[in-house]
Order: C-alpha cells, then sequence, then structure tokens
C-alpha cells in the first residue's frame, strides 16, 4: 500500500475519531499504536513506549504547569473583577467605554494567565452582566468577551507557543516576543470595530454629566499593579537571557500564589485545593497530548507519510502565497474541530519543512497559526469560548452569541492579512531584541 492510501486512511480515521468526542490525547495514541501494528506488525510495538517518553523527556515542558499554576492563582483571586474595574473608571467616557474596558481587562488578564478560558471566565463574570445592564446590545456584551478572550493564547506568556516551539524546536523566548506586536495589533482592531459599531449605534453607557473623581480612579490600582509587574518582570528575565522558561515560570509561579495570599486574604485551603486540583488537570492533558502527539508523529514518519505530503507540496511548484492559503484554510478547518494543542503538535512538526521550504519564517508562522486557533476557539462546533459565555449567560441564545464574535472572527482574518504583508509586525521584537537568526 502506497504511503499516500495509507495518509488518507489515517486522516479519515483521525477525523473521525475526533468528531466522536474522544479526548485527543487518547485519540492520537491509539491510532499511532494501531497504525504501527497494522502497517509494520506487532514488533513496531517495541518503540512505542520509548518514543511516548522520549516526547516528555524535555525539561522545557517544566514551564507548561508553572504558567498553568500561574494563571490558576490570578484567575481563581478578584484580579479580573479588579482589573476590569479599574480600566472602566479609566475609559468611562470613551464610546463604548465599557465594551473598550472589557476588551482591554482581557487584554492585560491573557498576558496574566495564558489562557483564553480563564481570560474568557474572569472577564465575562463581571462584565457581560454589567454591560447587559447599562443596555450594550446581547451579541455586543457576549461577543467580545469571547473575542477578547482569544488573547489569552496570543498574548505572551503563551501555552500554544510553548507547545509550538516544542514541537518545532523553536525558541520559546522568540516566540513570546513575537507575539507581542500582533496581540497588541488584534486588541487594536477588536476595540476599533467596537468603537466604530457603537457610535453608529448611538450607544452611551453613562449620563454625559457622570464623571468618576481622580480618588476613584487612582484607588481601583494598586491591587493589580503587582501582578502586572510580575509579569514584565517574567518577560524581563526571560528575553534579558537571565533566565530559562522554566525557571522564569517557577519564579513568576511562586510570586502570583503569594500575591495572591497576601493581596486578597486567600487563606482558605479549599480554593487552593481548587488551584492546584485545576493546575494539575490541565498540564496532565496538556503533556498527555504531548507524549502521544509524538507517538503519533513517529507513526507519520515511519509510514512516510509525512514525506510524501511534503514532497507533493514541494512538486506542486504553486505561488507560495497560495500554499500559505491553502495552509490557513486547512488550520481554520481543523480548529473548528480539534483543541489548539491537538492541532499544533499534529500538524506544526508537518507543516514546519513545509513552510520553511517555501522561504517563510517559523517565528511569523508560529504567530499566524497562533491566530488561527483563536478563531477555532470562538467558532462552532467545538468553539470553547462560547461553552465559556454560554455557561456565565445561560439566558443568551447561542445564535446572538456567534453574530457577536462573527466581526471579530473578520478582525483576527484581516489581522492575518496584515501579518502576510507586514510579516515584521511578529519578527522585528525578537530580531531587534535577541538578534537575528541567519536565513531569516
Amino acid at each position: 500500500m502506497s504511503p499516500t492510501v495509507q495518509g488518507l486512511i489515517v486522516l479519515t480515521t483521525t477525523v473521525l475519531l475526533l468528531l466522536t468526542g474522544a479526548p485527543v490525547a487518547f485519540a492520537l495514541g491509539a491510532i499511532g499504536i494501531v497504525f504501527l501494528v497494522l502497517f509494520q506488525g506487532v514488533d513496531s510495538l517495541r518503540v512505542a513506549a520509548e518514543t511516548l517518553y522520549s516526547g516528555l523527556y524535555d525539561f522545557t515542558l517544566v514551564s507548561i504547569p508553572m504558567f498553568i499554576m500561574m494563571g490558576a492563582a490570578i484567575g481563581s483571586s478578584p484580579a479580573g473583577r479588579d482589573l476590569y474595574t479599574a480600566l472602566d473608571r479609566w475609559l468611562y467616557r470613551v464610546p463604548g467605554g465599557l465594551v473598550i474596558s472589557n476588551l482591554g481587562a482581557c487584554g492585560i488578564f491573557a498576558a496574566l494567565t495564558g489562557s483564553s478560558p480563564a481570560t474568557c471566565a474572569a472577564i465575562g463574570k463581571m462584565g457581560i452582566p454589567e454591560m447587559r445592564k447599562r443596555g450594550f446590545p446581547d451579541e455586543v456584551a457576549a461577543g467580545s468577551i469571547c473575542a477578547g478572550g482569544t488573547l489569552g493564547i496570543l498574548i505572551p506568556p503563551s501555552i500554544t507557543f510553548i507547545l509550538y516551539g516544542i514541537a518545532t524546536e523553536t525558541s520559546i523566548g522568540r516566540l513570546f516576543l513575537a507575539g507581542v506586536l500582533p496581540g497588541l495589533l488584534l486588541l487594536g482592531l477588536f476595540i476599533a470595530w467596537t468603537m466604530f459599531y457603537l457610535w453608529m449605534r448611538g450607544e452611551r453607557q453613562y449620563e454625559a454629566t457622570f464623571r468618576y473623581s481622580w480618588k476613584e480612579k487612582f484607588d481601583a490600582i494598586p491591587k493589580i499593579a503587582p501582578f502586572i509587574l510580575i509579569v514584565i518582570g517574567v518577560m524581563y528575565v526571560l528575553y534579558g537571557g537571565i533566565a530559562t522558561p522554566s525557571e522564569a515560570a517557577g519564579v513568576g509561579a511562586a510570586m502570583c500564589v503569594l500575591l495572591a495570599v497576601l493581596i486578597y486574604r486567600m487563606w482558605n485551603p479549599k480554593e487552593w485545593w481548587e488551584i492546584l486540583r485545576s493546575t494539575t488537570r490541565e498540564s496532565v492533558m496538556i503533556l498527555m497530548i504531548i507524549g502521544t502527539a509524538v507517538l503519533f508523529g513517529y507513526m507519520l514518519t515511519s509510514l512516510y507519510i509525512t514525506q510524501t505530503l511534503a514532497q507533493a507540496i514541494a512538486d506542486a511548484d504553486v505561488n507560495k502565497w497560495v500554499l500559505m492559503g491553502l495552509i490557513n484554510l486547512f488550520l481554520l478547518v481543523c480548529g473548528c474541530f480539534i483543541p489548539p494543542a491537538g492541532i499544533i503538535l499534529m500538524t506544526a512538526p508537518i507543516l514546519l519543512p513545509i513552510i520553511t521550504a517555501a522561504g517563510f519564517d517559523p517565528v511569523w508562522f508560529g504567530v499566524i497559526l497562533t491566530i488561527n486557533m483563536e478563531i477555532g476557539l470562538i467558532t462552532p462546533p467545538v468553539g470553547l469560548n462560547l461553552f465559556v459565555v454560554n455557561a456565565i449567560a445561560p439566558d443568551v441564545p447561542t445564535n446572538k452569541i456567534l453574530w457577536g464574535a462573527l466581526p471579530y472572527v473578520i478582525c483576527m482574518m484581516l489581522a492575518i492579512v496584515i501579518l502576510c504583508f507586514f510579516p515584521e509586525i511578529a519578527t522585528w521584537l525578537p530580531d531587534h531584541l535577541m538578534g537575528a537568526v541567519k536565513g531569516h
């Protein structure tokens, strides 16, 4: 049987199994083992355990549970509420200021947690009821939180970038830096659309005579400032070459835990049990996906499926931008059905030789891939952020949430186009601070 036929069988089986709702880690592991045995015999199982173990034998992986704990400690505290309050008091005079405050809070909270669902939940619990109470349309209230939450995987520190860096052996520090300006670009596009839409509708959240005093504005800052300083500190030691990602994540997690205890008086053992449980659950899930994805990749390579696909694309001799368009379309479709971690670990090793052969920067492509994953988080049927927002506001119809999120999906697609025309938006900061990489 040719590698092409084998590849089609593997692809069909993988898609069908994932569509059943099977956990990504178990689906990838089962497919890897079954097809190794099916096409190479039982003897191939001798390397399965070793391959799975080797996928997890990487010290960089220590940073994943540390960054997750950092986000869990902040997400379980009232930091999201305080961040939202502070921004609202400073932006209340801007057209649609309350919605913009929520988007800004999502952007900052994303930098603190690195998690889209956590950002959605923390800001949405306070922001959605408040926006609806002030008279903003349900689709604006729900859609803005859906979109703002996606920034959690783009603005560093980002678990998505860590996974991509591990899967493609790309510098995680460079990826973190590459996400900063595109993250701000995307946040700017979200805010621009929101201001334009609400200005067209003539929405006003406060009476013209209403004012917050300077004291009220500054009173909201002290509680959130230490957390923001921690993120700045983690980024500084990471980019300055002072510490590795694992060391920076460990110190950042310890400091966030300490501040949560000191600032918000989180002494209750039940609260800490929940933080530790959620950290462990999410970490184990991601690490299992990493291990089984390595086994899945080994199976693809052993059956020459990866090499055949790469060669077929190379032989097609199409324009590199047509190729990038096809890759984006492929990622968009995958994002509608598979979680970001599964897509990155399955596809990144396959796509890397293709995009490098076409002359694209792997760091730049990491940003493009992540924005595609963001779109998947707010598009059905497996749009995780849609479910989070629906849980926060169950009385808002799903179709309103979808219609509210659609303009932000267009903003993300526009950001991808902008980055294709101006790749320096992603590459300038890492090249400027860490030096250019030869050949890029």
